[in-house]
Order: structure tokens, then C-alpha cells, then sequence
């Protein structure tokens, strides 16, 4: 296989990384003096500020909005508004600004990338033996994930969570709510069947054959759109596997269009888009007091603002919310945050492979996103799932296809205060997966494959996750309901609240499953008096 085609089979994350890495680099704005620009500050009083729209914050939004409080919800990033035959989305196979936030590492996997600075939809953040990603836009990782949505057995779940959750409720009222309220349903048998979704068959032939589970992948998609590609009504999307950095269509259900649409709706919450908060910290008074810029889409600040409220909700991801509680504690901005901040963070032990099996005829067009995967949950420490994902859209069978596997790891990272950067940094340990990886999702994937198949690990080539999680963890940093030790009205509901791991699932359910018990709780006892 050549390098060119090897590069071009990865799908997602490593589809559109590699790529990236054949541009050349490019400077935008060289030879243009710098200009000193007087910006605008502004000050504002808010009842409670969420800052970050992916599941965490669109589930904060909206159970505030309903219990009558007002909200201003901060988005980094711009909306992304889909439709039959948008074109909102960049292609994987022909990647552009879009894809890039504008602050973004200008090494992509050890390659420079060559686009002009936009608010685009995924940043890498390099750290030590890991590159960790995170999107921007309203909806957050909503806007770019694949769509596995799954909940963890209870086994393996209270093995990796903290006493105290009340499995019986999650399980019984807040996994099922979030799934009603993002649509999941599992593909149709009428599209399976059809031949643009050939490699998702053989993938389910492979699994039966290993002796290995096998089962449907609950998403959160109008799966009538993909029918409707079928039949000509629509330009494809799902059925080709273009859908790799957002689905053009439309009928994915995002955060963007089910909870904040529904918070939106209640006339309590103002959304701000391209608000990126800089810094945070605690008020003589007690308050908060958040900063933030407002840029346009080139990243450039238009206006200073100056934001204060009674109640913090921290939603912009694990490695947003971590480096913004980080960098406050080691500039005193929030005095006496708790000791194991910025500690036991995780990758959710995430694996892409190429699966290259010259035997198989996978088609020219795999349709997705994803449509089978393997749960191997009856081990709880060595709990992990292995789905097989389309790959974007080629000229002719490749005879490849896509493996992801995730599960629970034993290694743990951490975000230090650099003075010299003025940031928290990354820190990995080189053997952090190796456990998991070693003994447990290598081996699922290669039984998977069979011996006539040759597999690429792309995470050797380039170390990184889709999937980061801790920093702020739940039991140490936070109690069960996201409020912050000692700190009255700051709360954290996203991925940095998770134990560096989600039970051997995609992310996903388990954040917006605990964000909606949190607010539950935090409704009856913390407004009207923390918030």
C-alpha cells in the first residue's frame, strides 16, 4: 500500500490528521505591520454563566432555563447549521480552514498545516506523549463525534465511578432521558442491507466468526436521511462516509439543534457564539468574574468583556475547564481549589485502526457513520468496544476500512502550570494504555481482522485521543453534583468531571446521563441560593 492511499483510508480523526499533514505551511498575514487596535471592554451582570455548549453545557442551559433562571451560554466557536445539500461541513478528503480552530497546534501530528486562522471545529492540543482534541462550535463535540451512544453496564460502571451515583437511577431515569431527548435509534436493516453499507456487513461477519459480541450502535441520527441518499432525494453524506467532521444533511441530532434549540425556546437563555473566555477568578466579594473576548471567525478580538455572576458552570471540555481552573490556581485568581485538580485525566483509551484485508471487497462508498460495534464488558477492569467506522469517500475499493476501539485505562495524566507559557500543560505517561491496549482491545481487533488482514495502528504513528476526560474529577476535585470543594457557586458538568474514563463507552452518554443528575440535584437545592 502507498503511503498516499494508506494516508486517505483514515477515517475521522486520522483521516482528516493526516491529510492535514501533506500541506505545506503557510503564513497568513506576512509582511503586514501589526497594528495596535483600541478593543472595546464591556461589563455585564448575569445570573449564571455556562461556559461551553457540548453535552455538559446544553444539559446546564436547559434544566436552568426551565427551573426559571436566566442563563448566557459562552460558545468559543460559531454555529454550524445543517440541511439537505448544505455545505457547512468540510469534505475529509478535501479539508480546509474549516476544520481547524485558529489557536490550534501549527503541528498537526508532527507536520505543519497550511490554513488561514479561522474559528474552525477541532483544536489539537499538543502535551507530553499526547496530542488531545477538543471542538469548537455550539454543540461542542456533538458537532464532529461519530455518534456511538452507549451506556455502560452496571458492572463495569461501579467499578470505575465513585460510590454514591445510584445506579438505579441513572439507569432508569437519566441514561433514558438523554437518549430520548437526542433521538438514538439503530440503523435500519432496509439500509444495512443495501451494498453502500457491504463493510459494515463483513464487519459483523468477522465478529460472529471471532466468537465475539455483536451488536447494533445506538446514534443519534434520523437514520430517513440516509434512505432518502439512497433514493437520489439528497446529495450524499451518510452513505458515502463524509460525515467524518460533521454531517451536511442535516438529521444528526446534535446538541445545537435538540438541547440548546430547547433551551433557546424557553426565551431564559442568551447564546454567545465566538466568546472565548480567557481567564476566570474569584471576586473580593465572593462573585465570579469571567473574561472574555469576542472575535470574529479570523480569531481576531473585537471587544473585551468583563462578565460577573453568582454562579459558575463550567462546560468547555476536559481540557478547557482543566487549563482554566489550572492557570487560575497557580495565578491565585481562585484561591484554595483543591489539591488533585488537574490530575487524573485519561484518554478513555482510544484506538483507530486501518483494517486492510485484500480478500474483502469493503465498496467504493462505506456508508456510516457507524452501525456495529463489539461490547466486551463481562471483565470490568478489562472492559472495552471495538466498532467498525466508514471510511470518507474514494474512487475505488480500497479493500480497508476503519476499527475504533476505546476502554478503561490504567493510566493517569495530569495538567501542570507552565510559567513560561502562562498555560497548563499536558502530561501523559508514554505506557499510559499499554495495559488495555496490550492485553485487551489489540487482541479483540486482531481476532476481529483474522489472520490474513494487516492493521495499522494510527496511535503509534501519532499518540492522540477524541476522548479526553478528568482534570476536574468528580469525587476528588468535585463532588457527585459537579460543585467545586470549597469554592460556593462554581460547578463543572463536562468531561473533565469523569475519572479519565467513561466505563469502556464513547463519552458521550455517560457526561449528558451525570450532568442531567447534577442539575436534577442542583435545581432542588443550590438556586435560590447559590444560583
Amino acid at each position: 500500500m502507498s503511503e498516499i492511499t494508506r494516508r486517505s483510508l483514515l477515517s475521522g480523526a486520522a483521516a482528516t490528521a493526516a491529510l492535514l499533514a501533506t500541506a505545506p505551511v503557510a503564513r497568513a498575514g506576512s509582511g503586514i505591520a501589526a497594528r495596535v487596535k483600541r478593543v472595546q471592554l464591556t461589563r455585564e451582570d448575569h445570573r449564571v454563566i455556562v461556559i461551553g455548549s457540548g453535552f455538559g453545557g446544553g444539559v446546564a442551559a436547559l434544566r436552568l432555563a426551565e427551573a426559571g433562571v436566566p442563563v448566557l451560554l459562552l460558545e468559543r466557536g460559531m454555529r454550524w447549521p445543517t440541511g439537505p445539500n448544505a455545505q457547512t461541513f468540510p469534505h475529509a478528503t478535501a479539508p480546509d480552514k474549516r476544520i481547524l480552530w485558529h489557536r490550534s497546534s501549527p503541528e498537526l501530528f508532527g507536520r505543519p498545516v497550511a490554513f488561514e486562522k479561522y474559528t474552525g471545529l477541532v483544536e489539537a492540543v499538543p502535551g507530553e506523549n499526547m496530542t488531545a482534541l477538543c471542538a469548537a462550535g455550539l454543540g461542542g463535540g456533538s458537532l464532529v463525534y461519530q455518534g456511538m451512544s452507549l451506556q455502560p453496564t452496571e458492572a463495569v460502571f461501579n467499578t470505575h465511578f465513585p460510590d454514591g451515583l445510584d445506579w438505579s437511577a441513572l439507569n432508569s431515569v437519566y441514561y433514558p432521558r438523554v437518549a430520548r431527548m437526542l433521538g438514538l435509534a439503530v440503523a435500519p436493516d432496509e439500509l444495512i442491507n443495501t451494498p453502500n453499507y457491504t463493510a459494515a456487513r463483513i464487519f459483523a461477519d468477522h465478529v460472529r466468526k471471532a466468537g465475539l459480541p455483536l451488536s447494533k450502535i445506538p446514534m443519534p441520527i434520523d437514520w430517513n436521511f440516509a434512505l432518502a441518499e439512497l433514493r437520489g432525494d439528497m446529495a450524499s453524506s451518510y452513505t458515502n462516509g463524509d460525515g467524518a467532521m460533521g454531517v451536511n444533511n442535516g438529521g444528526k441530532h446534535t446538541i445545537d439543534v435538540t438541547y440548546i434549540a430547547a433551551a433557546e425556546a424557553t426565551g431564559r437563555v442568551t447564546v454567545e457564539t465566538l466568546h472565548e473566555v480567557t481567564d476566570i477568578e474569584r471576586a473580593a466579594d465572593g462573585r465570579w468574574v469571567v473574561r472574555v473576548n469576542r472575535t470574529d471567525t479570523a480569531g481576531t478580538v473585537l471587544e473585551n468583556k468583563i462578565l460577573t455572576t453568582n454562579a459558575l458552570v463550567l462546560a468547555a471540555g476536559s481540557l478547557n475547564t482543566s487549563r482554566l481552573l489550572v492557570r487560575a490556581a497557580a495565578k491565585g485568581q481562585i484561591p484554595d481549589l483543591p489539591d488533585d485538580l488537574g490530575r487524573g485525566w485519561g484518554t478513555n483509551a482510544d484506538r483507530i485502526y486501518v483494517w486492510s484485508a485484500p480478500a474483502e471487497e469493503f465498496g467504493v462508498a462505506q456508508g456510516g457513520p457507524v452501525v456495529y460495534g463489539s461490547l466486551n464488558w463481562d471483565d470490568p477492569d478489562g472492559a472495552h468496544t471495538v466498532i467498525q467506522a466508514s471510511i470518507p469517500p474514494l474512487s475505488m475499493d480500497a479493500h480497508s476500512t476503519m476499527l475504533v476501539g476505546y476502554g478503561v485505562s490504567n493510566g493517569c495524566g495530569e495538567f501542570r502550570y507552565d510559567a513560561a507559557t502562562d498555560a497548563a500543560k499536558l502530561y501523559w505517561p508514554a505506557d499510559g494504555d499499554s495495559f488495555i491496549q496490550d492485553n485487551h482491545i489489540g487482541p479483540a481487533v486482531q481476532r476481529i481482522a483474522g489472520p490474513s488482514s494487516v492493521l495499522f495502528d494510527t496511535n503509534l504513528a501519532f499518540p492522540s485521543t477524541w476522548h479526553p476526560l478528568g482534570g476536574a474529577s468528580m469525587g476528588t476535585v468535585c463532588d457527585l453534583d459537579g460543585r467545586v470543594l470549597g469554592q460556593p457557586g462554581l460547578y463543572v458538568v463536562d468531561g473533565a468531571l469523569m475519572p479519565g474514563n467513561t466505563a469502556a463507552c464513547n463519552p458521550s452518554m455517560t457526561i449528558a446521563a451525570l450532568a442531567e443528575r447534577a442539575l436534577d440535584r442542583l435545581v432542588a437545592t443550590d438556586v435560590g441560593e447559590q444560583i
